[in-house]
């Protein structure tokens, strides 16, 4: 509610059924009802709301093209204007002293701050209020760079890579190719505790990370042209980015890489495993669909799949078969290590246990690791350990051994 008390702003999609719809801005007058559509035609999808102290407009936070940034909306015009730069916006709040706000980064976890009121962006000469976490001082982090390249039907689309932590100038490096899950969400300029970045930096890896066409944050065309493509669009992504990575970042060993995904990810990988498997020495799959099929009607999340291939599996069967990763497991031949979890009801357990058994079937060298504990994430701090183990243990199996 704005601070005069008289309009509600919110935050709603349009299309039922579909949770990766555009997040549009609207202004609800709360004596007379009428509602209107605030900065309808700005291309990004709201996340969070708060008016500003004298109520002339709202400061929000969207995805924009790798990052989480803080944006100004004047509450008449609807304009929009950026607040702050690059990193991920966490969260903020005015104050008698300014903008206080929490940043993180992918080479830095969620920090406190309190902007320059004179600065043009509130991140520009901000002032670090904490000092919670002071062991990060001796952790070495891989420096990193966004880049973009010309991916499916010429349009543009963005990437980051991410140097080892112990990077030296003329070697190359054994590389780790992330692949973000949702389909629609995005591997951006931000800190995680599940998939980071620096964990596989930190062990001698490079890493590529590609928006894939799907992704979060360049506009909602992008993000819906995923939708009954999970198999062709990103992929060409996925392949023209490793090419252009390749050919751009010299210290990238193509001769030593392993493709990693979760959720989304976990798909893609099992995809790529019967439709790429060229380039890749190793594989990892976690909480990834192996049978479509059988994950239309399994999922608690059956509006997703019936959203997703454009109706359900009892209607149109043969449609889910388009992108299905088990009709390729015949070509599967890459070394490949299954994660999956026994409360994971989002993509069930049988999915993982299908992955590693076509493995298994055809003697291709795999392994299964079961969380009985976990769901559609590893969030047990034990657990993470494991898991982090198990994967770097196979990464330096097949692609270990460090720079050359």
């Amino acid at each position: 509610v704005s601070p005069d008390g008289k309009t509600l702003a919110y935050k709603a999609m349009k299309r039922p059924g579909f949770e990766a719809d555009r997040f549009g801005l609207y202004l609800r007058d709360l004596k007379t009802g009428a509602v209107t559509a605030l900065a309808a035609d700005w291309d990004r999808s709201v996340d969070d709301i708060k008016w500003s102290k004298d109520g002339k407009s709202l400061l929000v936070t969207a995805g924009d093209v790798g990052h989480q940034v803080l944006f100004r909306i004047d509450a008449r015009t609807g304009q929009a204007m950026p607040q702050s730069r690059d990193g991920h916006m966490d969260a903020f709040a005015e104050s008698a002293s300014g903008l206080v706000f929490l940043k993180s980064a992918l080479n830095s976890p969620s920090r406190l701050y309190l902007a320059n009121a004179k600065a043009m962006f509130v991140d520009m000469g901000a002032r670090r209020l904490d000092n919670a976490n002071p062991v990060l001082n001796d952790r070495a982090m891989g420096e990193y760079e966004q880049f973009s390249f010309k991916g499916w039907n010429g349009e543009t689309v963005y990437g980051y890579v991410v140097k080892p932590a112990n990077y030296v100038e003329g070697k190359t490096y054994p590389v780790a190719f992330l692949v973000h899950g949702g389909p629609q969400s995005s591997f951006g300029d931000s800190w995680s505790y599940r998939w980071n970045p620096e964990t596989y930096a930190g062990a001698g890896y490079a890493v590529v990370m590609i928006d894939f066409h799907g992704s979060t944050g360049y506009g909602q065309a992008f993000t819906d042209s995923i939708s009954e493509h999970w198999g062709d669009r990103p992929l060409e992504d996925l392949q023209k980015g490793w090419a252009f990575a390749l050919d751009k970042y010299k210290f990238i060993n193509g001769d030593k890489a392993c493709a990693l995904g979760a959720s989304y990810g976990g798909f893609m990988v099992n995809w790529i495993a019967g439709n790429w498997k060229q380039p890749w020495k190793c594989l990892v799959t976690h909480d990834g669909v192996f049978d479509s099929r059988n994950m239309g009607y399994s999922t608690e999340e059956l509006w997703f799949d019936n959203w997703e291939n454009g109706g359900d599996v009892f209607h149109d069967p043969a449609k889910y078969d388009t992108f299905n990763p088990m009709m390729h497991a015949k070509d599967w031949s890459v070394p490949m290590l299954v994660v999956h979890s026994d409360r994971d009801y989002r993509i069930p357990l049988s999915q993982g246990i299908g992955a590693f058994t076509a493995c298994q079937a055809k003697g291709i060298d795999s392994e299964f690791l079961r969380f009985p504990d976990e769901s559609h994430w590893v969030l047990k701090p034990q657990n993470s350990m494991m898991w982090h183990k198990t994967v770097f243990d196979w990464l330096d199996k097949y692609i270990g051994g460090g720079a050359k």
